[in-house]
């Protein structure tokens, strides 16, 4: 078409429209909420027919009236005209009420290399194989977009995911693509809180408030039981206390006998230690029978210098 002597070239214009937006539910579409295709009328199709746009097929989706932005592909053009179906959590994320104006804007976008994705709770870390499950998912996904909020649904219940980071842009398509995954910690995620260490129960207190320290067993030296080479029955000596270990006395001193006097040893006899005054006494005695009370040895006199006997070498 020609206006004013100028060519003008629609098909190389980008496809833009303004639908009214409604859920799946309205036309009996559950498996749609599955991914983020949407269902458009057929005269989109005659349009993009026409002109110059990348396959597979992918839409801008924004809200004018929150300045709200998102991207999808395109599932049929089977719906009404002057409609577009869409999933019910691609309506959340752009704040969209059912029949509320929404403008759809053909677009391109380059393939994905890396996408870093945040779950809402940390139920859906407990998935036996959370990897495989997140795959089978993306593939009914055309595209993704930093800032939406993803649904992945899995035996029976629906598991919510952010968009938190992607590369080589803010929106990526992830068709026929190597695509590196990466999780971000849940966002009711919590440290486990570290344990602190065991305490010690506190010592009982005494009367006067005062902690008691527990007392430590004391030694007790020679506490065995005795036995005699006779046979005999030892005799019982007393058990010590364990309260209070006994005094041990210093050894007493031997009483030594003052010498003999020489002059009446027997003559033609050697002695060898101390010897008797005559030689009846010399002669050994029986040892007499330790008796059960023995009297104390005398105490020994003090010393005193020069005090012995004066003998001469005559006789």
């Amino acid at each position: 078409m020609y206006f004013g002597g100028y060519g003008i070239n629609f098909s190389a214009l980008p496809f833009e429209q303004n639908y009214r937006c409604y859920s799946a539910s309205f036309i009996d579409k559950p498996h749609l909420e599955n991914g983020d295709k949407v269902i458009m009328p057929p005269s989109a199709l005659d349009r993009l027919a026409s002109l110059r746009i990348d396959y597979p097929m992918l839409f801008e989706v924004h809200n004018p009236a929150t300045s709200r932005t998102s991207h999808c592909g395109v599932l049929e053009f089977v719906a009404d005209e002057g409609i577009i179906i869409m999933p019910y959590w691609m309506m959340q994320n752009l704040l969209l009420q059912e029949g509320d104006l929404v403008r759809v804007k053909s677009a391109t976008l380059p393939k994905g290399s890396y996408v870093k994705l945040q779950p809402h709770t940390k139920d859906f870390l407990d998935i036996s194989n959370p990897k495989a499950v997140l795959e089978t998912t993306l593939r009914n996904f055309s595209c993704l977009t930093v800032g939406d909020n993803i649904m992945v649904a899995y035996n029976n219940k629906k598991y919510y995911i952010d968009i938190v980071e992607a590369k080589p842009a803010p929106a990526i398509s992830i068709i026929e693509t190597d695509c590196e995954v990466d999780f971000a910690p849940p966002l009711d995620y919590k440290e486990p809180e570290r344990a602190a260490p065991p305490q010690q129960p506190p010592a009982a207190a005494t009367a006067d408030g005062e902690a008691e320290a527990a007392e430590e067993p004391k030694f007790n030296a020679f506490t065995g039981v005795g036995r005699r080479l006779d046979g005999k029955a030892p005799k019982a000596w007393p058990v010590p206390s364990t309260q209070e270990a006994p005094a041990v006395s210093a050894p007493k001193p031997k009483v030594v006998p003052p010498a003999p006097d020489p002059a009446q040893r027997p003559h033609g006899k050697l002695v060898f230690g101390p010897a008797t005054a005559n030689a009846a006494d010399a002669t050994p005695k029986p040892p007499e029978k330790p008796s059960e009370e023995k009297e104390e040895a005398p105490k020994e006199a003090k010393f005193q210098a020069f005090t012995g006997r004066k003998y001469s070498l005559k006789g």
